[in-house]
């Protein structure tokens, strides 16, 4: 874009279309000072023979020299104009350009240098790879093998709680089991006992009973 152009650029085109313009001036200048001066002036009246004679010598000798020497001044004139036109934006157009370089050549050291680093990052990653993949695997394996343990060891545990809890379930049963067949044996031995008394014991016997039952009762009593 033109608008993005630097003013040391805009610059130098300026100065650069002037030197153009110089240029051509100078050229038509060279061009009209190159014609003949005898082509300029035309004689009034017919030269003597001593003339004509002297003339092709003098015309030779100023056809020689003078654009040779409009020329050296052209060139003198279009080379100052040059340098003085060119030299202050030129000097600065190739110290910017060649400050741009550096800076370009700096930029792409680092970028080199950064992409360099990262390969090398990449490249060790890389190499590591295998390495970092057993030691997942044996690690992976290890904890596998820990967590089996740690299942066996829970399933051991809950297994001898569970049977603990059988067993004191199972002795608490056997206990009430035998207590009712304990209570349950001495209600049949009092019955049967009630009953064989009953049938063996006389009035007689009962009123003796109830004599010695009275007599203990008021010894405790005295």
């Amino acid at each position: 874009m033109i608008s993005g152009r630097s003013a040391p650029d805009q610059s130098f085109l300026a100065r650069l279309a002037v030197v153009v313009f110089a240029i051509a001036v100078l050229a038509a200048l060279a061009i009209a000072t190159s014609v003949p001066v005898s082509a300029q002036h035309a004689p009034a009246a017919q030269p003597s023979p001593a003339a004509h004679e002297a003339e092709p010598g003098q015309e030779a000798h100023e056809g020689g020299w003078l654009p040779t020497v409009a020329k050296a001044v052209n060139f003198a004139i279009l080379a100052g104009v040059l340098v003085y036109f060119l030299k202050t934006p030129l000097t600065e157009y190739l110290s910017s350009r060649i400050t741009k370089v550096r800076q370009d050549l700096v930029t792409a050291a680092e970028t080199r240098e950064a992409a360099t680093r990262q390969l090398a990052e990449i490249q060790a990653r890389l190499e590591a790879l295998p390495r970092e993949l057993e030691d997942l695997k044996a690690r992976g394996a290890e904890e596998i093998t820990a967590e089996r343990e740690r299942i066996r060891q829970a399933a051991g545990a809950e297994r001898e709680r569970l049977l603990e809890h059988a067993r004191r379930e199972i002795d608490m049963r056997l206990r009430i089991a035998r207590r009712e067949l304990v209570e349950h044996a001495a209600g049949l031995a009092v019955a049967v006992a009630s009953e064989r008394i009953k049938r063996s014991i006389t009035s007689d016997d009962q009123a003796r009973l109830l004599e010695r039952y009275a007599s203990q009762l008021k010894e405790v009593r005295a």
